[in-house]
């Protein structure tokens, strides 16, 4: 029965995403897990959002509809608001890669010395969901990967709340990268046990904040440098540059793969 089973909280922070929002909710709700709680936090959007979360108010645990000082504001907002075991973040422009990810993660979570689980993503074309134009891999992540600016998929990323309530909130001194901040704090140090899942949990579109133009990965990257000098992580530009070497193989592997079936 579900009360016997840890419940999952979902939270998703949205802004002007009338498009898409509806895709997320929907994502949620078709889980076969079924001890789920979905958070939605609304930032006061202007665009017609806040009339298809309403659309959908009965699928939300909790929806809060308020301006906000940003993505990681909201977060913060929806973390506080959670009562799950598990809490997991799916953005507005995201949805899950199928109806099992989160018996998956249940699953993964029946070992008591995990406090942490993530796996693989995939980034979409916004105008077809259904084409893959990248592969993100977590399996490579270990602590000597944040040098270089490499963390594991964020929107794939469950922790125990518990780890929320010991380590605190996302930092707002950071605009674009304190998502880094957090992964930083939960695996810099060795203390936060985590377990990779060899799948794709998550889709996502193409076009988040943190690429979106030259300018905000330029940010992204003085940011990182910040984060990695602030917890004494010795690093440089050129070793956080140099992970785009690897992203690269990530933009080409999705063609190679439609050529190889064609």
């Amino acid at each position: 029965m579900s009360e016997e089973r840890p419940k999952i909280s979902i939270v998703t922070a949205v802004y002007n995403c009338r498009s898409t929002i509806e895709d997320t909710i929907r994502s949620v709700r078709s889980q076969s897990y079924d001890n789920v709680e979905h958070v939605v936090i609304d930032g006061a959007s202007t665009d017609g959002t806040t009339e298809v979360l309403q659309a959908h108010a009965d699928e939300i645990a909790t929806l809060v509809s308020e301006p906000d000082r940003g993505i990681y504001d909201a977060l913060n907002k929806g973390i506080e608001r959670c009562s799950g075991d598990i809490v997991g973040i799916l953005h507005a422009d995201d949805f899950y890669a199928n109806e099992t990810v989160l018996a998956d993660v249940a699953e993964a979570f029946e070992d008591a010395g995990v406090d942490a689980v993530f796996a693989d993503v995939e980034f979409v074309d916004p105008a077809r969901p259904s084409r893959v134009v990248r592969h993100y891999s977590s399996k490579g992540f270990s602590r000597r990967s944040l040098a270089r600016g490499m963390m594991p998929a964020h929107p794939t990323l469950f922790v125990r709340r518990s780890v929320y309530e010991r380590l605190g909130r996302y930092s707002l001194d950071y605009e674009i990268a304190s998502d880094f901040d957090m992964i930083v704090r939960m695996f810099g140090s060795g203390d936060v046990p985590y377990a990779y899942l060899s799948r794709v949990l998550v889709r996502m579109r193409t076009g988040g904040i943190s690429t979106r133009s030259w300018r905000s990965n330029l940010l992204l990257n003085r940011e990182i440098l910040a984060i990695c000098r602030a917890h004494g992580i010795r690093t440089n530009v050129f070793k956080i540059y140099s992970k785009y070497v690897s992203k690269a193989f990530e933009l080409v592997r999705p063609a190679l793969r439609r050529g190889a079936r064609a």
